[in-house]
């Protein structure tokens, strides 16, 4: 069923001239005095809660009425919503994605309204400048950085055996880290040898469970790279069942989740990236603004030149500064 909730807010929203696509200010454009809509399939998921816990926080930080509607995966749900949204009173939406190559669909739908993507990117083709714009962070970054870790910890090996548990299939941070962990191997030289790939949705319990699948093959493993921290400490419990010693065989995560970071405290996790909801939630709100006024996002921080893309960027986060995330 869906839920509504909404932020009455009545502040007043900061106005200052656009510099330019790159340009460092937080601020662009004028205020708007209408409402920004918030579609979001659900909130079962850890960073997907959080970032829709901050886009709220935000708004109520920003002065902007908000409100957010969760449709479950149902695109029939996400378009008749966007289709309503003009005449309800919306200038502009927000809206993460059930299905990312429905981009299409739900543009058409919009009646003209701005639609700023969250959580699940689009292709690129179904973006324009300053009206269908995603705000998120750059996935390939978060496989570079995990990669990048694993090479080092492991000190630069000629070959390695790796399990990669993946999100959700078709999902843009699915496939932007898998792929980058895969690049970012095979430029460095490594010979790795893919032991086990299989999908495991964000769900601690399906990895762990599939990891003792794994288990069964008698297979080796050097390293483990999880899209996100749930699936790593969901593989973490399974190694403490099996008694594989996660000190030597790291464990990498991504969106640096309170959980993950205590793991990591342990000595457990070795490895996450902060995928920054706070910030990404901040520059969704303050962009579904700016549009809703009929301006640029271009002085927004973090803008690509095209204006089509707010990027916020990811931070690697180890045992060596961890307590900084916490």
């Amino acid at each position: 069923m869906k839920k509504l909730i909404t932020c009455l807010l009545t502040a007043t929203l900061l106005v200052t001239t656009a510099t330019g696509c790159s340009g460092n200010g937080l601020s662009a454009g004028s205020a708007t005095s209408g409402k920004i809509l918030y579609i979001v399939t659900d909130l079962n998921d850890t960073f997907r809660a959080t970032l829709s816990e901050e886009i709220q926080a935000q708004a109520s930080a920003q002065g902007v009425t908000l409100d957010m509607v969760e449709t479950g995966n149902s695109v029939e749900e996400q378009a008749a919503q966007v289709a309503q949204a003009k005449s309800a009173g919306y200038s502009a939406i927000i809206l993460r994605l059930s299905d990312a190559s429905t981009a299409l669909q739900m543009n058409v739908a919009s009646n003209g309204l701005p639609i700023i993507y969250v959580n699940n990117q689009p292709d690129d083709e179904h973006l324009s400048a300053d009206e269908f714009i995603f705000v998120g962070s750059d996935e390939e970054q978060a496989g570079q950085y995990q990669a990048e870790y694993v090479l080092n910890k492991l000190g630069n090996p000629a070959s390695m055996d790796v399990i990669i548990f993946e999100g959700e299939e078709g999902h843009s941070g699915t496939i932007g880290r898998t792929d980058s962990v895969k690049e970012n191997l095979k430029e460095s030289g490594c010979d790795v040898n893919y032991v086990f790939v299989d999908y495991a949705n964000w769900s601690d319990t399906e990895a762990q469970a599939k990891f003792d699948i794994f288990m069964k093959t008698g297979q080796n493993v050097d390293a483990i790279f999880c899209n996100n921290d749930t699936m790593a400490l969901g593989v973490i419990e399974g190694m403490k069942e099996h008694g594989l010693d996660y000190s030597k065989i790291p464990v990498c995560g991504v969106d640096a989740t309170s959980d993950g970071c205590a793991s990591i405290e342990a000595g457990e996790m070795s490895f996450t990236v902060l995928q920054n909801a706070e910030g990404q939630a901040s520059a969704a709100v303050h962009a579904a603004s700016v549009l809703a006024s009929g301006d640029s996002i271009k002085s927004v921080e973090n803008a690509t030149e095209d204006c089509k893309y707010i990027f916020v960027p990811f931070e690697s986060v180890d045992s060596s500064n961890v307590s900084q995330y916490k």
